[in-house]
């Protein structure tokens, strides 16, 4: 997995549109995205196959951004399990950019998350610092 954008954009009709079409004409390939919307806001989280590229698309086109580091991270499947991991984040000083439930069985869940600082982020929830879960290098 590459590293997560976290974009905010209009919410009108075809804003999703214009920002695909301008990866597209730099020949970007999206792998991922999420997207939700609040009001006259929108945000998406994309990956895609090329981290700098996307980068000048998103600063050429006036797109707002932020970009982290994406850990899979796996906890209790219970109504307070995400509360605790990201009070744990908050209180070791990082940052949650971006977070999606990505499996659930027998009593787990399994989400990838994106924070601003990776290395903090596996050292409070200990995490193996040696062996990248999700890498975020090319």
């Amino acid at each position: 997995m590459a590293q997560p954008f976290v974009v905010q954009l209009p919410n009108r009709p075809g804003e999703l549109a214009h920002l695909a079409k301008g990866l597209c004409a730099r020949g970007i390939n999206l792998t991922q995205i999420q997207g939700s919307s609040a009001g006259d806001m929108a945000c998406a989280l994309i990956y895609t196959d090329d981290d700098g590229a996307t980068a000048e698309v998103l600063r050429s086109m006036g797109y707002s951004f932020v970009t982290g580091s994406t850990l899979i991270v796996e906890i209790e499947d219970t109504p307070c399990a995400l509360g605790d991991l990201t009070a744990q984040l908050e209180h070791g000083g990082v940052v949650l950019k971006g977070c999606c439930v990505i499996g659930r069985r027998e009593g787990r869940a399994e989400w990838s998350i994106s924070v601003d600082n990776e290395p903090r982020a596996r050292q409070l929830l200990g995490m193996p610092e040696v062996v990248n879960l999700v890498s975020t290098r090319r």
